[in-house]
Formats: structure tokens, C-alpha cells, sequence
């Protein structure tokens, strides 16, 4: 998780307020003499409370050869504790916390610029809620756009990332969940005062085969510009971190590739969202070879986002996009659906 423009001011009075059980919980296990010292909200989460936590302490003996000594502060450290606190979440955070630890734990021993996982408490067997603690990354979440080449850059990387992603591998034991598709025919929702009712009914046609034929790799799931960490500016621009691994799954590349795109779309333009593709696989990347199967692929996801992205829109507001207004969310939906037909329909 991010530090930086996605935090709050850090408080140095600790917040007891819900979740006083949780924060005993991290305390038991942090190293002897650690401890809680203060306490930031992160923001930009929507699916939970995401909260900064600055930890300090002294040592309890003293070191040999010029370590630390007895009673001595000790600098401080960072984490990151994510808690579901909302009805729906609360009730699948055993799956959704258990696979992110899992795939935290796997992650370690790659070249992915993934979190450290500390502690997971998915049942809430001894937090207020369903928690997990893991370490705190460098950079911050970058939805700002400068100007075109910052978004190209930004989007290179991603590609670039998503390519490494795809190309892990991974034992048979250690492989996610297969992928579930985040909507369906019967469940889309088109938006009512829309101007372009068939470029709406002709996407959910689209949609009504059966999924094609397709390899199965790593997938992230929710790979997007929301879940990457940046630091740097332009040509020193650098992805150091990659965050949310609750949806990790095992599926079609092409899936990965249309969330992002999707996402890249709502953010910064069709063009934007349309480009994605050619730096993925420049980056070694492997799409499916049949347009057709492709298009499926990137509407099943794109109308996942219907009717007016808000789902997506609100935590990106709040890291200062306010101009994702829903009007201009459905417009730029309804835009890229016509340039995934005009180029793959």
C-alpha cells in the first residue's frame, strides 16, 4: 500500500474506535518491546478501511558489538493493516483475505513488487474485523494526467508488469482460484437515458457464448492504475508496488489485459484504454490469436462497469479525480464499447 499523497496526516493519539481488538492483536505480534505509536487513514480503498500504522519501540536487552542498546528508541517502522468492515466483504473475507496471504506468501520469492505479509486474522477470530497486516510500500497511486506521454509512460509500465505477472510460474499446488466472470448476460445493467441502446444490446450479445478456449496463467484480477504504486517522474518514472491481491486467480491473460484496459479507458480516454495492448506484447505478453475470442474477453469485463463506472469512480474521486463524474463515465464506457468493435468486431 501506498505512503505519501494517499495518507492522512498521522496522528500521534492511537483511535480506539472499532478496533481496539485488532490493534491488540497486531501489537501481540509485533517483535518484543514494539508497539502501536500512530495511526493514519490511507485513502483510495473502496472495498475496505485501510489504515497506516507507525511502529516503535525500545529494546527489551541490550546488543552486542554497538547494536542497539538496553532502553535505547528504536526508529520507526511502517505498516499496512486492511480490515472489511462492510456487510458483503465481512461475509466473504475468510476466501478474500486467506487467498491474499496465500499469494502474499507466494509472492515472496519473486521479482514482484509485492507487499510482506506480517499477520491475517480472515475470521475475525481475534480482530473487531477481518484483517491482515502486511508491509508498507514505497511510492503512491498516480490517477493524475499530466499530459499524454506521462499517461504513455504509465501505461508502458503496466503493460510491461502485467506481461512479468502473467509469465510467473506457478506449481500446480500453489495456483489461485479459477477466474469468475464479474457479470453476465442477464446481469448487466444498461444505462436508462442512453442514446445507444443497440451498441448496448449488441455487446451483451457478445457476451452469450459460452467463454472460448483459452491458456490459463497468473492472473492478478484486479490489475489497474488504483493498484499500482509509482515513484519517480519521467523518465525516472518506476512501478514499486503492487497492491490488492484478493482476486488473484488463474485465468485467460486477456481478462488481465481488459481490466486494465477498461479501467485505463475510464481514467484517461478511449485511445488510452485502446493502446494497452501493443506495449503488452511488446513486453512478451500472449493474447488469444481470434479477434472474436478477444472482444469477448474485453466486454465481458467493460460491461462489468455498468452503467456508470461508479463503483471504481468513488475512490478515485477521492485521490482528486473529481471531473469522473458518472456522466462522463458512461460516455467514455459507452466509447470504448464502439472502439473495441471498430478495431476487433
Amino acid at each position: 500500500m501506498a505512503k505519501g499523497e494517499s495518507t492522512a496526516a498521522v496522528r500521534a493519539a492511537i483511535d480506539d474506535r472499532g478496533w481496539s481488538r485488532t490493534r491488540l492483536w497486531v501489537e501481540q505480534a509485533l517483535p518484543p518491546g514494539r508497539r502501536i505509536r500512530a495511526v493514519a487513514t490511507l485513502r483510495g480503498g473502496w472495498t475496505s478501511e485501510m489504515r497506516r500504522l507507525e511502529v516503535g519501540g525500545t529494546q527489551e536487552r541490550g546488543a552486542q558489538g554497538g547494536g542497539t542498546q538496553e532502553g535505547e528508541v528504536q526508529e520507526p517502522s511502517s505498516l499496512v493493516l486492511r480490515s472489511f468492515t462492510k456487510p458483503f466483504y465481512v461475509k466473504h473475507a475468510l476466501g478474500l483475505l486467506t487467498r491474499e496471504a496465500d499469494i502474499l506468501r507466494f509472492l515472496d520469492g519473486t521479482d514482484v513488487p509485492a507487499a510482506r505479509l506480517h499477520a491475517v486474522d480472515a475470521a475475525a477470530e481475534h480482530c473487531d474485523h477481518p484483517s491482515l497486516v502486511m508491509s508498507l510500500l514505497p511510492g503512491s497511486v498516480r490517477l493524475d494526467e499530466q499530459d499524454e506521454q506521462d499517461v504513455e509512460r504509465k501505461s508502458q509500465l503496466l503493460a510491461r508488469q502485467l506481461a512479468a505477472l502473467h509469465a510467473l510460474t506457478v506449481p500446480e499446488a500453489d495456483r489461485p482460484r479459477t477466474y469468475e466472470a464479474w457479470t453476465g448476460p442477464e446481469r448487466v445493467r444498461i444505462p436508462d437515458d442512453t442514446k445507444r441502446p443497440r451498441l448496448w444490446r449488441r455487446a451483451v450479445d457478445v457476451i452469450r457464448r459460452p467463454a472460448p478456449a483459452h491458456r490459463s496463467c497468473f492472473l492478478h484480477r484486479d490489475f489497474h492504475p488504483g493498484n499500482v504504486l509509482f515513484t519517480g517522474h519521467g523518465a525516472g518514472l518506476a512501478i514499486s508496488g503492487v497492491v490488492d491481491w484478493v482476486e488473484t486467480s488463474w485465468g485467460p491473460a486477456d481478462l488481465d489485459v481488459a481490466h486494465c484496459s477498461t479501467a485505463t479507458a475510464l481514467l484517461h480516454g478511449v485511445q488510452a484504454g485502446m493502446g494497452l495492448v501493443v506495449p503488452y506484447l511488446a513486453a512478451g505478453g500472449t493474447l488469444s490469436d481470434d479477434p472474436a475470442d478477444h472482444l469477448y474477453w474485453r466486454l465481458l469485463d467493460a460491461l462489468a462497469f455498468a452503467p456508470d463506472a461508479e463503483k471504481v469512480a468513488v475512490p478515485w474521486r477521492d485521490l482528486g479525480r473529481s471531473d469522473l463524474t458518472p456522466a462522463v463515465l458512461t460516455q467514455r464506457l459507452e466509447d470504448y464499447l464502439q472502439a473495441l468493435f471498430d478495431q476487433y468486431g
